[in-house]
């Protein structure tokens, strides 16, 4: 079923004409795209509703509040499209379209016009990659990859799995959320999965549910016959003010993943993009919600981390007392500082690393 897209807010007829006319406003400022199956998830009579909250735009956007480029990733690019942060991993922005935008998205800057970051000389990015041994898995991301036609997605994925040292290709996609018919309707993708992911080399799908109201029949059935293509799955998602800022929100998240097989990876502090003061919740309360989440469920349920991807390395909140905040370099772009553990004085007001200065101590395993 090809989805009916809606670009502007006036499409949007469950909104009253004030709503509507205010939030123009917002949408001239950042981009707003949906479709009329995720919209269909919304409960209108609920103005709490956790899909509208993640796709509606809100008038609390217009605060200013956040940075373009608030991982850094222009420090990490390469050629546009082409990051490498990590030593074993690289990245391929290799769209620059998504089902739906999400409110919170920390990619805000590639929905704005001429915006040359998306891969257009995938022939060079591959060169990259055959020269350097050290990469082992490639991330596709965007944007989403899903919303490019199976040929385009294969021709990317036959040259990667074509290079001996590459062993993972990760598709990041929210598309199973916003249209999960991509899946149901195009047997292709399907095949092109089974024919790249064998015994020796994995394709991993890492879905992004935020709340189980994402978690139709539909969008469960799509995972089950990527499962069953042969490939790998797990889960993705940010602490969402008004979404899954909840303990029993995100347990019944991380619950339902785990019982079809996409289960929780990483949970991440909503990054300071612009316009996301309003999604956003402080660490520390953030750290309580998660672990609370993880008490609610299977060991299945409990695997993800929670971090954030700061511009110096994937940073993992480790633990909290009622004087400090523990966080650790669960994977650092100076791979030397990988594993390194500090401990802050804490900070409720806390949103992002760079919010932490009083150190009490470190441990570094170099």
């Amino acid at each position: 079923m090809k989805p009916n897209y809606l670009t502007k807010i006036d499409d949007v007829k469950k909104l009253n004409d004030e709503e509507r006319s205010g939030l123009k406003k917002v949408t001239e400022k950042y981009a707003f795209r949906a479709n009329e199956y995720y919209l269909s998830l919304i409960n209108w009579n609920d103005p709490e509703d956790p899909i509208r909250r993640l796709i509606i735009p809100d008038f609390q956007e217009l605060e200013e509040w956040g940075q373009l480029d608030a991982s850094d990733e222009k420090s990490y690019t390469l050629i546009p499209g082409l990051q490498h942060k990590y030593d074993s991993t690289a990245v391929f922005l290799i769209s620059n379209v998504c089902g739906g935008i999400c409110r919170y998205c920390f990619r805000k800057r590639i929905f704005i016009e001429k915006n040359t970051e998306i891969l257009k000389d995938p022939e060079n990015a591959l060169e990259y990659i055959k020269e350097h041994k050290e990469i082992s898995n490639v991330l596709l991301t965007g944007g989403d990859p899903l919303i490019l036609s199976t040929p385009r997605i294969e021709n990317i994925i036959k040259k990667l799995m074509e290079i001996e040292h590459i062993k993972i290709v990760r598709i990041g996609t929210k598309l199973l959320s916003f249209n999960p018919h991509r899946i149901l309707d195009d047997p292709s993708i399907l095949k092109m999965i089974e024919k790249y992911s064998n015994k020796e080399k994995k394709i991993y799908v890492i879905t992004h549910f935020n709340h189980s109201n994402e978690l139709t029949d539909i969008a469960v059935k799509a995972v089950a016959l990527l499962q069953k293509s042969g490939a790998v799955m797990a889960n993705q998602t940010p602490i969402i003010r008004g979404v899954n800022d909840k303990p029993e929100y995100l347990a019944a998240l991380f619950n339902k993943l785990s019982y079809i097989g996409s289960p929780p990876y990483y949970v991440f502090q909503c990054r300071p993009a612009v316009g996301n003061r309003a999604y956003a919740v402080p660490i520390e309360e953030g750290y309580d919600i998660f672990e609370k989440a993880k008490t609610l469920g299977s060991g299945l349920a409990k695997r993800a981390k929670f971090v954030m991807s700061h511009s110096t390395g994937k940073i993992e909140v480790v633990g909290k007392t009622r004087g400090s905040i523990c966080l650790k370099y669960h994977r650092a772009a100076d791979n030397k500082k990988s594993g390194h553990f500090m401990v802050f004085k804490n900070n409720p007001q806390a949103y992002w690393f760079d919010d932490y200065n009083e150190v009490i101590q470190n441990y570094s395993l170099y």
